[in-house]
């Protein structure tokens, strides 16, 4: 064990049966201080660019991402510049032009970009998302030779790489299809106009980051190029566009590194100035009372968003998000607010049944290393949220199928950092066991057949050995450095964020807070516990622990009303009443040694 590993606060089993240690290495607390000293930056704040690997030449550009300094020239992108071609060709000609798209947030808001675009250009294009239950994901012969018969051009946003297939649906047809997508090849790449996706194997951008949204704006900025050397001028204004590029970089969970951390940085800007909408109809309904952030993106608007692909009209979100009349956009917002709330009460029932079968599952004498949880009665367009909950209750990578009645199951999973659970999943459908199946590293989906479901369990078992056993063993919390209630200020928080925004491959800083008094302790909501914590100060610190009442975490922060508590969590801005005040969000705890 290294130096920098060794128990933080000693704490060496915590609330959440981890270890604390050091984020920062010997070598990285010696780049903090050197950042520190080198630019006048606060050291806690240097310790957090360190601890992520920014260098002290990189750390004033850091806090300032901008779209001009991390975006390349859109041509090192593989067949951008033909896709861009055949959309200038459709804009000059007044082509019909359809758009396909998914029906998840990342497919509405690339949906509802491209129709900005072209609508301002003169091109009214319509947009088409399947049905998550009756189609599926992607595009399916029938919805592509119906949209042939009223369309010159096709093109496909966060979907179609993997649909060579479907497309030989329209082949002949003299309808043109351009791809514009993200995902991983899982065959070969689709006879079409062009296909424009930066993890295909051939793609040498290293942009393989980005959400379809992202890839979706290059495309945007080149078509805006070869328009305006073609002499155009009335072009549309792309940067204003930026928010739905941050929107779906956020709810699309894809790495916050380099261009990923301008688009949502800039595009947040954008949509505080609420010019969109369906942007500005959410923020009302969802009750945001304050400048929007990633969590608001991510917990509160994109739920509401996907609401409609879960339970309702995959369609509506991506019509939210496009249109340019504020009443629509009100009545679109409020079916997908009393959609989302039907979604809740849909997926707390489904999340208690599974809980309790993983539960019985996790206390058998050999625990399954990925849980597989099914049922007949649950609903298909929940089952990601289901993954999502038994993942951070079992700490394990998980998996909830629905069944229908011809026993066909639609799964999703979710995994672990350091498993690849899109791997496990390309190989199950290798071995015949999936009628189809793919993903990512941290989610797939799958379909099953019932009757071949046990065969997938061990096989999951086989094919992971102890490797999950392994990553449950050595999880550890990080802490980016220790706080005191008293020195948590607005304005410290202020100067945290500069180093964000946070998420995947850019992880929010965690502090801990050592001997600190649980002042109060009192639940509040669902299931969450509110706190008031003390240090050595006078000053209070307002607290907050979602979702533990019934979890270990929980039960120690209620034992504790009182009494002295090392805290770990992540340090934010409450906005209540016209007032800003720091608050902690407490992800652990441990009694002291």
């Amino acid at each position: 064990m290294t130096e920098h590993q060794r128990p933080f606060l000693d704490v060496r089993v915590s609330a959440c049966e981890r270890r604390w240690v050091e984020r920062l290495t010997p070598r990285q607390a010696n780049i903090a201080l050197d950042i520190a000293q080198t630019h006048g930056i606060e050291d806690i704040v240097a310790r957090v660019l360190a601890g992520r690997n920014v260098t002290v030449e990189a750390a004033p550009g850091f806090l300032d991402p901008t779209i001009r300094a991390l975006m390349p020239d859109p041509s090192v992108v593989t067949d951008l510049n033909a896709a861009a071609a055949r959309i200038v060709q459709a804009i000059a000609n007044g082509e019909r032009v359809a758009i396909f798209g998914d029906y998840d947030v990342d497919g509405a808001a690339s949906s509802a970009l491209l129709q900005r675009f072209l609508r301002q250009l003169g091109i009214q294009a319509q947009v088409y998302i399947p049905d998550r239950i009756f189609e599926g994901y992607g595009p399916n012969p029938e919805a592509l030779r119906a949209l042939a018969e009223t369309a010159d051009l096709i093109v496909t946003v966060d979907c179609g790489t993997n649909s060579a297939k479907a497309f030989e649906a329209v082949a002949g047809s003299g309808t043109d299809i351009v791809v514009i997508d993200h995902h991983q090849v899982g065959g070969p790449v689709p006879a079409v106009r062009a296909v424009v996706n930066p993890n295909r194997e051939d793609d040498l951008s290293g942009l393989g980051h980005l959400c379809a949204a992202g890839v979706v704006f290059m495309t945007l900025v080149d078509v805006a190029r070869q328009l305006r050397q073609g002499g155009r001028t009335d072009l549309p204004d792309l940067m204003g566009m930026l928010d739905l590029v941050a929107l779906a970089t956020v709810c699309d969970v894809v790495p916050l590194i380099g261009l990923n951390r301008a688009f949502v940085t800039k595009g947040l800007v954008v949509a505080r100035r609420m010019r969109n909408p369906g942007l500005a109809a959410l923020t009302a309904v969802a009750r945001i009372g304050e400048p929007l952030n990633p969590f608001h993106l991510g917990f509160l608007i994109g739920p509401r968003i996907n609401a409609g692909g879960r339970i309702g009209n995959a369609a509506l979100g991506a019509q939210l998000l496009a249109t340019d009349d504020a009443d629509t956009a009100h009545s679109l917002a409020a079916r997908l607010d009393a959609l989302n709330t039907e979604r809740q009460a849909i997926e707390t029932a489904m999340v208690e049944e599974a809980k309790a079968e993983a539960a019985l599952e996790m206390r058998s004498a050999h625990p399954p290393a990925v849980i597989v949880t099914a049922s007949g009665d649950w609903h298909p367009g929940i089952v990601g949220l289901i993954a999502a909950r038994l993942r951070e209750t079992t700490r394990r990578p998980a998996f909830a199928i629905a069944f229908d009645a011809a026993g066909r199951g639609t799964g999703s999973g979710r995994s672990i950092a350091g498993f690849d659970l899109g791997r496990l999943v390309r190989q199950a459908v290798e071995a015949g066991l999936l009628e189809k199946g793919g993903g990512h590293a941290m989610a797939a989906g799958i379909t099953v057949m019932r009757d071949r479901l046990a065969d997938l369990r061990a096989f999951f078992e086989a094919q992971t050995g102890n490797a999950v056993d392994a990553l449950v063993a050595s999880d550890t919390l990080k802490i980016d450095g220790a706080l005191s209630s008293a020195g948590v200020t607005v304005e410290l928080i202020e100067r945290l964020h500069a180093a964000g925004p946070y998420g995947t491959g850019h992880s929010e800083p965690i502090f801990a807070f050592p001997h600190h008094q649980v002042a109060s302790v009192r639940p509040v909501g669902n299931g969450h516990l509110k706190l008031s914590l003390r240090g050595l100060g006078l000053r209070p610190l307002d607290a907050i622990a979602f979702r533990v009442a019934d979890q270990p975490l929980g039960r120690l922060l209620s034992e504790h009303a009182g009494r002295t508590l090392h805290l770990a969590g992540t340090v934010s801005i409450n906005h209540w009443n016209g007032r800003r005040t720091p608050q902690l969000r407490v992800i652990d705890a441990a009694p002291p040694a």
